[in-house]
């Protein structure tokens, strides 16, 4: 099946004849026509299927009639997760339909200033290309009309979703009008994505591409096992020198890690560049423009940057710190062999992340090739020691140095059974003493008792050392018939000068004044007298007093 089957308009015919495109792939064949009967589809195909021109091309055949709308928004919506996709798209969009008359687009991505987009805005384009962040921002301001859209793409529609996009694709979906066509391309249609999918389309068309044995001839997929982080730089350096490399993209997991290893590879004479989130979009595009003019030989890059970067001169891809997700995977080897060309793509892989190995060959079906390079390789990881004391962590043998791989054993392979001791090998019965013979330097039996224990106080004190065995410890009283003796009765005595007693008080001085006497205690209140009307009798009354 050619292009010319599938229904397209004759201006994108002509435009797909410059591009050198003849024969679509399996995903345009099954996705184009069904999109052109204006039904709503969910697309599930690996990266470098050519998605792209898979909504692209239906969409611009709608777009070259004209429209029956009222309004002068855009009529072409499409989504994406990164600026490096946006743009890419935006790029292909232009191509597909350079045929039509008065065809504008613009791209509304974060990083890049207002001003020019609101100048693009006015003039009223047919085809939206933008990321969710800035689009919101634009439709708070109230410069954008979806009045007249008709159709809303979904691109990366996985990816979008693991970044937190997920209240913003919701708020932007609301916004548009019940009437639109939805196409949604993603990487899976399972868990959220499908959830979310279900509840923005109606009677969607199910389409999943299963072409993922083809896209892995082409790439030649190999792991490499890593001790530290020097062995990964010295590993990198070896692959970098490689006269077979092109150009080559460095994955790395953290912003802060690109920037380092790309400030390392420059100072070592590689012509590198970083490529991450936080860099502004000007600085991107020049990085990206370089990259594709062949000025920058490696591109060290964070998974951002993995789904948008389409270049033809990348031969080789080197994952310095493996992905956290086996589609991060895919999408990351993706930036070689694409459109029928061949890559190579390495991973680097530490002992602890086997786990990571064997989700990425679940998913994508296919065992990696375990690679070693002569003079770099890795140690051997030593077997696990229970039951030996000595303080080694695990992993480490003496100083910290495991076995080479030439000094291991065979597995299974033991000692002969003859330098084996044999299990419960004792001494032979005549080699034994026997019982009750005792050692002849041993006093006999009884001997130590023959002599009378000395008087408790007849007892010699031993020398430089004071304790129990003296007859009569210092500041001790002496003992007596085997009791220590009573302390003598202690007198208490007045200090002198003091009005107080501490004696008893026959002790006390006739001459020391004794304490005064209490007072007498107060009078008893009267008795209550009694009238004769049995009341309680008043006291008399003292007038009015004045004061």
């Amino acid at each position: 099946m050619s292009f010319t089957e599938l229904g397209l308009h004759p201006f994108v015919l002509k435009c797909l004849e410059t591009t050198g495109y003849t024969d679509p792939t399996e995903v345009q064949r099954q996705a184009v026509p069904a999109a052109l009967e204006g039904r709503d589809l969910l697309v599930s195909s690996h990266t470098g299927s050519g998605k792209t021109a898979a909504f692209l091309l239906p969409s611009l055949t709608r777009l070259a009639e004209p429209s029956t709308l009222p309004g002068q928004g855009p009529r072409l919506l499409v989504l994406c997760p990164t600026r490096e996709l946006a743009l890419q798209v935006q790029k292909q969009a232009g191509i597909y339909g350079a045929g039509l008359r008065k065809l504008r687009t613009v791209c509304l991505v974060g990083g890049a200033p207002f001003g020019p987009q609101f100048q693009a805005l006015r003039n009223n384009p047919e085809v939206m290309i933008a990321t969710p962040g800035r689009l919101i921002d634009h439709l708070e301001r109230g410069r954008i009309d979806f009045s007249r859209l008709e159709v809303l793409v979904l691109d990366e529609a996985d990816r979008m979703l693991d970044m937190g996009f997920v209240e913003d694709i919701e708020h932007i979906v609301e916004r548009t009008p019940d009437s639109r066509q939805t196409l949604l391309f993603s990487a899976t249609l399972d868990g959220q994505v499908g959830r979310i999918a279900a509840a923005m389309t109606r009677d969607a068309l199910r389409i999943e591409v299963a072409t993922r044995e083809e896209h892995k001839a082409n790439i030649d997929q190999r792991l490499l096992y890593t001790d530290d982080l020097g062995h990964k730089q010295r590993l990198l350096d070896h692959l970098l020198r490689d006269a077979g490399l092109t150009q080559a993209v460095v994955f790395t997991s953290t912003k802060k890690s690109a920037e380092e290893l790309s400030e390392s590879l420059l100072e070592q004479g590689f012509s590198a560049a970083a490529l991450h989130g936080d860099m502004p979009q000007h600085k991107r595009n020049r990085t990206l423009q370089r990259l594709r003019d062949g000025q920058t030989r490696v591109l060290v890059a964070t998974d951002v940057a993995a789904r948008g970067i389409d270049v033809a001169g990348i031969s080789h891809v080197i994952n310095f710190d493996a992905p956290r997700q086996a589609e991060d995977y895919v999408h990351r080897i993706g930036r070689t062999g694409r459109a029928g060309r061949s890559g190579t793509a390495f991973t680097f892989v530490h002992g602890r992340e086997r786990g990571l190995v064997r989700d990425i060959e679940r998913y994508t079906g296919q065992a990696m090739q375990v690679d070693v390079i002569p003079g770099l390789e890795p140690k051997a990881r030593p077997e696990r020691d229970f039951g030996k004391s000595g303080g080694r962590r695990f992993g480490q043998n003496g100083g910290g140095q495991g076995k080479s791989w030439g000094d291991k054993k065979p597995w299974g392979e033991k000692k002969p059974w003859g330098e084996n001791k044999p299990f419960g090998e004792k001494k032979a019965w005549e080699d034994r003493k026997p019982w009750g013979e005792r050692r002849a330097d041993a006093p006999a039996t009884g001997e130590r008792n023959s002599t009378e224990r000395p008087a408790w106080g007849e007892r010699p004190a031993r020398e430089g050392q004071g304790n129990r065995w003296q007859g009569q410890p210092e500041n001790r009283p002496a003992w007596r018939d085997g009791k220590p003796a009573k302390p003598e009765q202690r007198t208490w005595e007045r200090r002198e000068g003091s009005g107080q007693s501490w004696g008893k008080p026959d002790q006390r001085r006739d001459d020391q004044p004794r304490s005064a006497p209490r007072a007498a205690a107060p009078a008893a209140k009267p008795a209550r007298t009694w009238n004769d009307e049995g009341k309680p009798s008043q006291p008399k009354s003292r007038g009015r007093v004045n004061w």
